[in-house]
């Protein structure tokens, strides 16, 4: 297993897409970590800073964010990702101290809806 910390001052918008749910065994008891805490999982879509890709990540944390809704950006603190390998299969899970949402001063709601036109074209010339 390799841990490695993510600078998250390097990623563009952070976004709650899944809310924090309670991550569960096959079992549907509620995963907790070695202090005790319940863990719970929350999805987040992660932009680049640079370009239009976005993947969704869906990030652990002891005990439960506070106030993290679906739509609403976020600051997340300590995000490490893991790697890991178990009876040939790999992945990577990632972990984090605390997602909390921007706050009112300083987030947006990011900018102004576009009137809506062709999907898949770009604007101005013949299709």
């Amino acid at each position: 297993m390799d841990n490695k910390p993510i600078d998250v001052a390097r990623l563009g918008a952070i976004r709650c897409v899944i809310a924090p749910e309670p991550r569960t065994t096959l079992e549907g008891d509620q995963r907790r970590d070695r202090e005790g805490n319940p863990l719970w999982i929350t999805g987040l879509s992660v932009r680049q800073a640079e370009g239009r890709r976005t993947d969704v990540v869906h990030v652990v944390t002891s005990g439960q964010p506070q106030a993290v809704t679906e739509g609403v950006e976020v600051q997340v603190r300590n995000l490490w990702a893991n790697e890991w390998a178990v009876d040939g299969r790999t992945g990577t899970t990632y972990r984090a101290d605390a997602i909390t949402p921007l706050s009112a001063s300083g987030a947006s709601s990011g900018p102004a809806a576009a009137a809506p036109g062709p999907r898949g074209k770009s604007a101005g010339g013949e299709a």
